[in-house]
């Protein structure tokens, strides 16, 4: 928060540290800690490599995904330097608590062009795209499971929770676009300008098959990383299975009470993968296996850091 004191960013901080650490040790002893570090240690390269691929292949998608949001604000940033930043917002957002600093940054670099309004809402509309097309997918996925018998087994505790999951994440634009018709007065305005540019950058009809495309693809590059991390620990998870599952686990990131997510993810893989066959060592094994792909996938952002460093010294 922009008016907290050096302090308190610093305890709130150290209190996310303590949250991750705190459930990957209860994890430790909950999940079995030692087979899923057996299964760590035993990874096979081939899928891990695979993994990273693609992760790297998902930040450059995304990467586009800013570049196609932004131009729709009037902000022009060629390929290289989207992909460049993304990276380094990636490494930034991995490294601190939060998960969203290097966003944060990535709009401040941008807003030379149209004024920092509008590369914030570049930034946000773009990570809004990549959650809806998450919430998309774990849709469909879910529903095709429910409907085709044989498939996944959903056990009452988890139907509930996740219907709402999805309902809140793509009802989200709904709920925006019908406050920006209801509410009156100063407030109804600014709703109104918030869902026009939303609407400008990812539902326009010359923009949204590139944003749809774009997103899907993000989406499916991230289920392939996490399937592949499973299949590298020897736990595979079916597709479709991983389809309806892996969303689940990638949405309990984005919760900021951790760093990068460590800790929530594991514990969503410990409790949701077993519906596809895994032991929750297992899953914990994919997910920490996950966990630092994805962290060595966004590593090229320190080059960024070190380019920059560099031009200024010179």
């Amino acid at each position: 928060m922009a008016g907290t004191h050096p302090l308190g960013k610093g305890l709130i901080r150290v209190m996310q540290g303590g949250v991750a650490a705190g459930l990957l040790v209860w994890l430790w002893h909950a999940a079995d800690g030692a087979e899923a570090m057996r299964r760590l240690a035993g990874a096979q390269a081939g899928w891990l490599l695979a993994a990273l691929a693609a992760l790297s292949a998902q930040i450059v998608l995304s990467a586009l995904r800013w570049r196609l949001t932004a131009a729709r604000l009037g902000i022009a940033i060629d390929g290289a330097t989207a992909v460049r930043e993304y990276y380094l917002s990636q490494i930034v957002n991995q490294a601190l608590p939060g998960g969203v600093l290097g966003d944060a940054g990535r709009a401040v670099r941008a807003r030379a062009q149209a004024g920092l309004l509008a590369s914030g809402q570049a930034v946000v509309f773009e990570r809004l795209a990549g959650q809806i097309a998450i919430f998309a997918l774990l849709a469909v996925a879910f529903g095709a499971t429910l409907a085709v018998p044989g498939g996944l087994d959903w056990p009452g505790w988890a139907i509930w929770p996740v219907a709402a999951l999805i309902g809140t994440g793509l009802g989200l634009p709904l709920i925006l676009w019908g406050a920006a018709r209801i509410v009156r007065g100063r407030m109804g305005r600014m709703l109104t300008r918030l869902w026009d540019r939303l609407h400008l950058c990812l539902f326009a009809r010359e923009v949204r098959g590139r944003q749809a495309l774009l997103s899907i693809g993000t989406a499916l590059a991230n289920v392939a990383g996490f399937a592949f991390c499973a299949e590298a620990v020897g736990a595979p998870i079916p597709l479709t299975a991983a389809l309806a599952l892996v969303p689940v686990i990638l949405c309990a990131m984005v919760v900021p009470l951790t760093i990068g997510g460590w800790g929530l993810r594991e514990g969503a893989a410990a409790a949701f993968l077993p519906l596809a066959g895994l032991s929750p060592a297992e899953a914990m094994a994919a997910s920490i296996a996950f966990g630092l792909v994805f962290l060595a996938a966004s590593l090229p952002g320190l080059l960024v850091v070190v380019g920059g460093g560099l031009r200024r010294a010179a």
